[in-house]
């Protein structure tokens, strides 16, 4: 039968096609690079270089008071105290606090730091960079840090950049030359492209005169505004945005409160799990689909704080201090779990107390589907060698993709390791860390 398409149209077409911009180079995929599963806040006045180990030891000695078995914080989560996911990942929270208790800090000179005299804010953006280089000297600073500046408005973007330079041009003075190596800087109510581009530029600026090589301050732009989700022409902004900031820009996080505010929602109903948050999430997530950008959730803001304080506490009060504390992980965990399944799998932390359930919710999420997730994934590799191997086409790489994604964010949030993961699913350390299904299925077929 002779074909209706003509071979001269059929070339044509791929001329066309072949003429036309590379699409794909705005959709390179998931780097690969470890993701925070949090960032934790703290106002600038108040941050040391030991911060992130002493959060560590007040969320220890929280978790031995109000949580000091597995079927204790079970309970205090909502989940059966003979719940068997909580027990397996009971120890390694544990484990997790005293280890590496905050995997990334910002310290805040937003609203964690508020509105001050400029000569109050100069001596804090030093102090806090001191203490910086104090942090890499004696390593305690956590595998992620950074700074927030205040937003780039009319009124505050004089003060935003300043802050900025003044802290970074100190700790590279400081430090001769250096940052800490996973180093960024996040720019809060972001709303115009111009805005991110200005942010942009500037950290450029930086990184040219002080002879930090570039890309070396990293950016975050906090998506918190309706109009960072559409423009004032009804387009989807927040690709545009991240555009603006250049390759720099490697995370997008969403400010609940701010954004449900600027929907005339009132503060009775603000908060994470509201439908304009989860609507503001999934265009977040459908426009930066493919980038590589890091997505962050928002934070919890019922704290989970003891109501009494001191030791001489009554049979009474010790009791409304463990109902508080319950209440607010209670909370904390239901809302990380509801990020989690919608594909956020990093949020903000603001208490010490939040890191108990930041990694308890994290790793039950995990653990609980482990095991299916493996049988998965070790059966979509051994079919699609097999289909390989008689000259069948495996059309659900995709799916594969997912399940090796799902590795690599279990490992990384410390609910499994490395090894445990090679030795579920049969798929080699090396290739958990190159996170690419076709680069296993090609190992496979070589061998």
């Amino acid at each position: 039968m002779d074909p209706t398409l003509p071979d001269q149209l059929i070339a044509a077409y791929g001329a066309r096609l072949d003429a036309a911009p590379d699409a794909t180079s705005a959709f390179p995929g998931e780097t690969g690079a470890r993701q925070p599963v949090h960032t934790v806040y703290g106002g600038a006045q108040i941050f040391r270089a030991d911060t992130a180990p002493r959060l560590g030891e007040i969320a220890l000695a929280a978790a031995d008071r109000y949580a000091p078995d597995a079927a204790t914080l079970a309970a205090a989560v909502g989940r059966d105290p003979g719940d068997p996911i909580v027990a397996a990942s009971y120890p390694r929270v544990l484990e997790k606090l005293g280890r590496e208790p905050v995997e990334d800090f910002r310290i805040d000179f937003e609203d964690g730091f508020g509105v001050r005299p400029d000569s109050e804010e100069d001596r804090a953006a030093l102090e806090a960079a001191d203490e910086t280089f104090a942090g890499m000297e004696q390593g305690t600073l956590p595998p992620f840090i950074g700074i927030r500046i205040k937003q780039l408005s009319p009124e505050l973007r004089q003060r935003a950049l300043r802050t900025l330079d003044m802290f970074v041009t100190r700790l590279v003075t400081r430090s001769g030359g250096r940052l800490p190596e996973h180093f960024h800087v996040t720019l809060p109510k972001v709303v115009s492209i111009e805005q991110a581009a200005v942010f942009g530029e500037a950290l450029g600026v930086l990184e040219d005169r002080l002879g930090l090589p570039e890309g070396a301050l990293k950016a975050e732009l906090m998506i918190e505004i309706t109009r960072s989700i559409f423009d004032e022409e009804g387009r989807v902004n927040v690709a545009r945005l991240m555009r603006a900031v250049g390759r720099r820009g490697v995370a997008a996080h969403f400010g609940t409160y701010d954004y449900t505010a600027s929907c005339q929602i009132t503060a009775a109903y603000q908060g994470m799990t509201h439908p304009s948050c989860d609507f503001a999430r999934h265009v977040m997530q459908v426009a930066l689909a493919g980038t590589g950008v890091w997505m962050s959730d928002g934070a919890t803001n019922v704290m989970p704080v003891p109501v009494h304080k001191g030791v001489a506490l009554t049979a009474e009060q010790a009791a409304e201090n463990l109902r508080a504390v319950h209440h607010g992980w209670r909370i904390h965990f239901d809302e990380i779990r509801h990020s989690l399944v919608h594909g956020f799998y990093q949020g903000w932390d603001l208490h010490p107390l939040q890191l108990v359930t930041r990694y308890a919710a994290v790793q039950t999420f995990f653990l609980e589907s482990m095991d299916p997730a493996a049988e998965r994934l070790r059966n979509f590799v051994e079919q699609a060698t097999q289909a390989t191997l008689v000259g069948d086409v495996f059309d659900d790489a995709a799916t594969g993709q997912g399940l090796l994604n799902f590795f690599a964010r279990a490992i990384n949030s410390g609910a499994i390791t490395e090894e445990e993961a090679a030795f579920r699913t049969g798929v080699t350390p090396e290739e958990l860390r190159a996170r690419s299904f076709l680069t296993i299925l090609a190992n496979r077929r070589r061998g």
